[in-house]
């Protein structure tokens, strides 16, 4: 009886001893729990030398979606964010100006108070001011339906385009008739130049050039295609002048030059006969938004019989809206003295800058006019700006 009592004894003690123990293990897991993270939870291990463990689509600056981290490292990373979308307004206006004395020689002694600069009427302070020769990006578009003389006689001026530009010029060639074409794209290889200027061959349309038989002639055309039978039209054909498409070339020249940078003068050199047809694919005033918002002067040389069938009319009145100048070309060598001309003329442009000030901003298009202070000399400008071509976002 009295082993049996012991016995009951040890067993009750145990049991204290194992009821007292349960809460303070339970204790100390849900301490341990507290010190180490679920496995699932923890972050990997992460090394500079194992690429692998940074996601692919996850891009500089990008906040990291890892659920493990810290308040901080998020509110920093909020912060990052925040800057990246802040943004500020850049509306500075780029105006080329040339300016001429009586007798058509280039002024280049004025200093920056001597212009003056009205917006819609109301004189802006010019805020930068260069007179320093500037490369040109220039695109070169020769018309290749003119007459058979015409042809000729600007064909033996070709090399001559070469001459006009330096190693820092950038140069492309289109030529165009019902639609431009591209003959070589942007160099600044002179010798490139003047091998493609030489090899160019604007008699394409005269299959009989060099022979004793004249110049085939075709009727209207429309795609290709005679409107008198709807046959198509002979290969080497000379088309109807009120066919081709200048406005489509300008244009086409001044998407080649919008995407080329600021600190370059950006040009396009047009020798044309001023024809063009009733319908391009693209208006005149689209042509000349497309010049203003890319910052491009044209510069056009007029040839053929332009000044007698009135033809000038739209040559000048590109030159004129964007700042360029125009001329005429009576033989092949008046041709090659223009060519020099033009480009030393393009180069030595005065550069004024100003920032809008009481500009209507509801108002897209803006008028531009240029004064200087010396009596006595001619001054040439673009006419105006888009608005929604120099508001630009700058982080």
């Amino acid at each position: 009886m009295k082993r049996n009592f012991q016995l009951i004894r040890l067993a009750s003690f145990l049991g204290i001893l194992l009821a007292l123990s349960v809460p303070a293990r339970a204790q100390a897991q849900q301490q341990g729990g507290q010190q180490q993270s679920p496995p699932s939870l923890k972050p990997p291990a992460t090394s500079p030398t194992t690429p692998s463990q940074t996601p692919q689509n996850q891009q500089p600056g990008q906040r990291s979606q890892n659920p493990s981290s810290t308040a901080s490292q998020r509110g920093k990373s909020a912060d990052n964010d925040t800057r990246a979308y802040i943004r500020t307004r850049t509306d500075i206006v780029i105006v080329p100006v040339t300016v001429k004395n009586h007798d058509g020689q280039l002024v280049g002694d004025l200093r920056r108070d001597e212009f003056r600069v009205l917006q819609d009427g109301i004189e802006q302070k010019i805020i930068r001011f260069s007179s320093d020769p500037f490369p040109l990006s220039a695109v070169v578009v020769i018309d290749n339906n003119l007459s058979q003389k015409q042809s000729a006689q600007v064909q033996k001026s070709l090399i001559a385009i070469a001459a006009g530009f330096g190693p820092a010029d950038e140069v492309a060639l289109v030529t165009y008739d019902q639609f431009p074409k591209t003959v070589s794209d942007f160099s600044f290889n002179n010798d490139h130049l003047f091998t493609t200027l030489k090899r160019l061959d604007l008699g394409s349309h005269f299959p009989g050039a060099g022979f004793d038989g004249g110049p085939l002639t075709a009727g209207p055309t429309a795609n290709g295609h005679s409107l008198e039978n709807g046959a198509p039209t002979p290969l080497g054909a000379k088309l109807p002048p009120q066919s081709k498409c200048l406005d489509d070339a300008v244009y086409a020249a001044a998407e080649m030059l919008k995407g080329r940078g600021r600190d370059r003068r950006k040009t396009v050199f047009l020798i044309s006969d001023g024809n063009n047809a009733r319908h391009n694919e693209h208006t005149f005033n689209q042509t000349i938004q497309l010049l203003l918002t890319g910052d491009v002067s044209v510069y056009s040389i007029s040839v053929g019989h332009a000044l007698l069938q009135h033809a000038t009319a739209r040559l000048e009145k590109y030159a004129a809206d964007t700042g360029g100048d125009s001329f005429f070309a009576g033989n092949a060598a008046d041709l090659e003295r223009l060519y020099s001309k033009v480009t030393e003329q393009a180069r030595n442009q005065y550069i004024l800058a100003f920032t809008p000030e009481e500009a209507d901003r509801t108002k897209d298009y803006h008028t531009i006019e240029v004064r200087v202070r010396r009596p006595d000399l001619d001054v040439s400008a673009r006419e105006g700006y888009y608005s929604s071509a120099i508001f630009q976002p700058k982080q």
